[in-house]
């Protein structure tokens, strides 16, 4: 995702001089083609993301569509205070992003788990909240955050995600996307998880359980039109996300699913039960570990699905 983030970014930044770029003292494998293509549009903010954050607002004040890039929690926990009173309050041209969501750098422990950044920046008034699935969603996304006037927070996996699409479509901000349709069960994922997912659809088809499958590379503003026509049509909804399950995705999905009226689906929402994630290791093994896994992810669906249909 990275890699198709930076290729896309040079191609917007070609055509547009106010696009600029400012990295806090990182990435400078992914990012070289850039600052070497436009060295003019190109900062490094130094391990400073609170002044990253800062000298990114001032420079959108001015005019620039900025986007601020750091790993995981860097760029968004640590530099809170500037992305809410420098950025989003004044509904800067600020665009946040972060590599490596989730367990990504799972061997560098808890304070580089992204865990809890969805909910805290889908809190902040005014910010668009974006976790594409894969390079493709990648491309889509990083080309709407630019369009897009104010301030925006992309969320990338660190690289070598599945593909979910053959092809680019007609992607939307607050737009889910159908993976494909299915049975009395549909899973939502959003981020670089759908990995786990579309392996434990496969397990699933193996019990005779076919759910519909969607991906939601927005987090905010939610699709809210196609979250009630699920609710409506399935018996269970699951959410899954890479991520702590209160406040991210899975609650985003829930409020909605809260205010409806009549029948409606059981939600079942997969992710880190509200704990840090304190153990260190691969991202594969993290996600084993915390729940998130393929297999278990097909055996929690398994589990629910026997209660509601």
């Amino acid at each position: 995702m990275r890699d198709t983030f930076v290729k896309t970014l040079i191609d917007i930044a070609k055509k547009d001089r106010n696009v600029h770029l400012v990295t806090g003292d990182l990435g400078f494998g992914v990012l070289k083609p850039f600052w070497e293509q436009l060295p003019d549009q190109f900062t490094n903010a130094g391990i400073a993301e609170q002044n990253m954050i800062g000298f990114a607002a001032g420079m959108a004040m001015e005019g620039k569509t900025v986007f601020a890039y750091s790993i995981g929690n860097f760029s968004t926990l640590r530099a809170l205070e500037q992305i809410r009173n420098d950025c989003a309050y004044h509904n800067a041209d600020v665009k946040v992003v972060c590599v490596g969501g989730g367990f990504a750098y799972g061997a560098l422990g808890m304070s580089h788990h992204a865990t809890e950044d969805l909910s805290i920046m889908r809190a902040l008034p005014d910010v668009t909240v974006l976790a594409p699935g894969d390079s493709i969603e990648a491309e889509w996304a990083t080309k709407a955050i630019y369009e897009c006037k104010g301030t925006c927070y992309l969320r990338l996996g660190r690289g070598g995600e599945k593909r979910i699409h053959d092809k680019t479509g007609n992607f939307q901000i607050g737009k889910a996307v159908k993976i494909k349709d299915g049975e009395r069960i549909v899973i939502f994922s959003t981020g670089a998880i759908f990995d786990e997912v579309s392996r434990a659809f496969e397990i699933l088809r193996k019990e005779e359980i076919d759910p519909a499958l969607y991906t939601f590379p927005t987090v905010k503003p939610i699709d809210m039109q196609t979250i009630e026509e699920c609710s409506r049509k399935f018996k269970l909804i699951v959410t899954v996300e890479e991520h702590n399950i209160l406040g991210g995705f899975g609650s985003a999905v829930s409020e909605v699913v809260a205010e409806l009226t009549g029948m409606k689906a059981k939600v079942l929402r997969i992710g880190l039960n509200d704990k840090y994630s304190s153990i260190v290791g691969s991202q594969k093994y993290l996600r084993d570990i915390y729940g998130m896994s393929a297999e278990k992810i097909a055996a929690k669906v398994f589990e629910c699905q026997k209660d509601v249909l």
